[in-house]
């Protein structure tokens, strides 16, 4: 296994500091620097941007972000027994990383990040898609991140950038692609993960658009589409109902057949009904 820094192999790491990976915690663990450092590289030009990194684990993709020339990182671990694990690569890296204990679903990264601000991670599998919902519905737009560089299952990475028409298709793509460019930039096979998990992952990059795709109220769009997609067997004019009594004139008057189901409206059409019901 080749090096990125001066710092030794990962699997030296794991076995020094008694890593074994945690399923409570949702920890497979990515141990070539060789796909951290690329992993890092899809995440574009880090040396003018502060790095947030979620779930780091025994610092594989840390690595690689400061290797790539991060300005400064900030990685949210929840599991304690990481933390001697990753002070070995802060003392490597002076000054450039930043390491917390805690659960990133509580900490506010705005509180030790400077912007511009980019997201890079191989997320836990059991925050991954809340994280991601919760960076892409803040309270204003845009939002305090340039980029998301993410590792999910893949199932879920194909959610994210699925077109209408396809079973795929659902609240999360829309979410993601009203408000930012999403595309697959990598996917890797169960074997490159230590343990290996029950299914292949894929690497997301989204960019955030400077305003939405197209208008709409955040709240209202968030209303339709989740029960649009709650209830995706049944045509529109019944899983929308609890909207609106007067859904299927909604409906009618931007072009959207009230017998569609929702995985056959796109994006700009669910916008469009979000402004009629305003």
């Amino acid at each position: 296994m080749s090096r990125i820094d001066t710092l030794p192999p990962l699997r030296e790491v794991i076995a020094k500091h008694d890593l074994a990976a945690k399923k409570s915690l949702g920890q497979n663990f990515l141990l070539d620097l060789n796909l951290t450092a690329k992993i890092a590289r899809l995440a574009g030009d880090l040396t003018q941007a502060d790095i947030l990194e979620i779930g780091p684990g025994p610092g594989g993709l840390t690595r690689g972000l400061l290797a790539e020339g991060a300005r400064k990182v900030l990685a949210i671990e929840k599991d304690p027994r990481c933390m001697p694990a990753l002070a070995e690569i802060a003392d490597a890296y002076p000054g450039r990383l930043q390491v917390i204990n805690g659960d990133a679903l509580t900490v506010n990264p705005l509180d030790h990040l400077t912007k511009p601000i980019k997201i890079a991670a191989n997320l836990p599998y059991n925050v991954g898609t809340e994280l991601l919902v919760r960076w892409l519905t803040p309270p204003a737009w845009p939002p305090f991140w340039d980029s998301l560089t993410l590792m999910f299952q893949r199932e879920v990475a194909h959610r994210i950038v699925a077109q209408p028409g396809s079973k795929a298709f659902g609240r999360l793509a829309l979410l993601a692609q009203w408000r930012a460019d999403a595309q697959i930039v990598m996917e890797l096979p169960p074997e490159a993960f230590t343990p290996p998990p029950k299914v292949s992952s894929a690497v997301v990059h989204l960019t955030a658009l400077p305003a939405p795709r197209y208008p709409a109220d955040p709240g209202i769009l968030n209303t339709v589409v989740a029960a649009a997609f709650n209830q995706r067997r049944k045509m529109l004019r019944s899983a929308l109902k609890s909207v609106s009594p007067e859904i299927e004139d909604h409906l009618t008057a931007v072009g959207i057949k009230p017998t569609e189901r929702a995985e056959q409206v796109g994006l700009e059409e669910f916008c469009a009904l979000a402004r009629s019901l305003a």
